[in-house]
């Protein structure tokens, strides 16, 4: 099964989504919820009856302050919720950028790996040319630990991105990652800045990446801080806003859209293309 995107009847590309499970303590979204094998597998079959094309574990926050988690305490939280979903024929997808994670993931299954450095360790690129996973490589801002915030210029933000993804899809490929299995993240939120302008930058400019780089694209705007700074909601609030940029994206041919909230997106998706549809005569 590709999970890419598929054409709709009028001819729109209904994107892939990615359900977020979240198996973390401390996750700003939803940390603890899920943090039990069985909690996550659970929510893991929810949001495929939602909907999701792909089902993403996340063992370890990425935000500001978030703890320091050990490649072996991702394994632990990972294993039994990993050989469940494979098990049952769900696409998994592992976000994770230590390598023994990755490495494990790849051997349980995983379908796609999702590296928040961007898969930063050349060293490691005959390695992961040699797995069949897809690689969902996000624009990061520094190499070692997780990105923070360092650009402040939107303009600044949408160069160093394309710069970023010209330097390391060229090198995974030269080491032989097949194009065919790469995805890009461009990043959204604290990410890319402090402020909401190299978001919506990013956001706005989903087409222009998609054809420099001929590859999948991915966003992930849900609950992103910059949503909330630029709408004045608190977390609890900020699912309209979310679904807003998401309908963008969707918009603007991204390939992947990952969320917390799938059944919410899935089904504006269908009011969205029962519209086209109605706008072109075929409804």
């Amino acid at each position: 099964m590709d999970e890419r995107a598929t054409p709709s009847p009028v001819g729109i590309r209904r994107p892939s989504l990615v359900g977020i499970v979240n198996i973390t303590a401390d996750s700003f979204s939803d940390g603890n919820r899920f943090l039990t094998a069985q909690a996550a597998v659970t929510h893991a079959r929810r949001l495929r009856s939602d909907g999701a094309d792909v089902i993403e574990l996340g063992p370890a926050a990425s935000h500001p302050g978030a703890q320091r988690v050990t490649a072996d305490e991702e394994m632990g939280r990972l294993a039994d919720v990993v050989d469940q979903l494979v098990a049952e024929g769900i696409p998994v997808s592992v976000d994770s950028f230590q390598p023994a994670t990755q490495r494990f993931a790849a051997a349980r299954g995983a379908r796609y790996l999702n590296d928040i450095q961007g898969f930063g360790e050349p060293a490691r690129y005959e390695e992961l040319a040699d797995t069949d996973c897809r690689l969902i490589v996000m624009h990061s801002v520094q190499r070692h630990g997780p990105a923070t915030k360092v650009r402040t210029d939107p303009t600044e933000v949408c160069r160093g991105i394309e710069e970023f993804f010209a330097e390391r899809l060229a090198a995974l490929e030269t080491a032989g990652v097949r194009h065919d299995r790469l995805v890009i993240d461009p990043g959204l939120g604290y990410f890319l800045g402090s402020g909401p302008e190299p978001s919506l930058r990013t956001l706005a400019h989903l087409e222009r990446l998609k054809a420099r780089f001929d590859v999948p694209v991915l966003v992930s705007p849900s609950r992103k801080s910059f949503l909330r700074t630029l709408t004045g909601s608190a977390l609890p609030e900020i699912g309209p806003a979310t679904l807003a940029a998401e309908l963008y994206a969707a918009r603007s041919g991204a390939d992947y859209i990952r969320t917390h909230d799938v059944a919410a997106l899935r089904d504006a998706l269908t009011v969205f293309e029962a519209l086209e549809m109605a706008k072109e005569g075929g409804w």
